[in-house]
């Protein structure tokens, strides 16, 4: 058996959106499932709501999502952890950035992504779905 621990962030009513602008940072593939295709759900309300996304990255990465139902309360997503430590050289650096700056678009810079104490490039960001991103890119090279 194969284990996997996997983000699952949910949304008020934007998940759609949310997946589809993480689908043109990170790339991989990505499907939908609104809740009246999933549930036969034929409340105008919810029914074009996503039930259920899931995007998996070329690098075997997969980060899902869904649009909680209106009697849930959305309170948060956590922080999701980005991170390398160079030993996949400078592509590997450069993917990490290059999703840095894409998060970017519209977000909040928490911590600017700079070199950090401990020798890394370290950066916090919440982007405009609000949910918070933490990198951690170990490479001197960034600089």
């Amino acid at each position: 058996m194969t284990t996997a621990m996997t983000p699952y962030l949910q949304f008020g009513g934007v998940a759609r959106e949310a997946m589809e602008f993480y689908h043109s940072v990170f790339g991989g593939e990505l499907s939908m499932m609104t809740y009246q295709e999933g549930m036969n759900d034929g409340n105008p309300a919810t029914a074009g709501l996503i039930m259920h996304s899931s995007l998996y990255l070329d690098r075997g990465l997969h980060l899902m999502g869904a649009d909680a139902p209106p009697e849930m309360n959305v309170t948060g997503n956590g922080t999701i952890a980005l991170s390398g430590d160079g030993s996949g050289g400078q592509a590997d650096v450069d993917t990490l950035r290059g999703w840095w700056e894409k998060l970017s678009t519209g977000a909040r810079i928490d911590v600017p992504l700079d070199k950090a104490p401990w020798g890394d490039y370290f950066g916090q960001l919440t982007d405009k779905f609000g949910v918070s991103w933490m990198f951690d890119i170990g490479d001197a090279e960034m600089s």
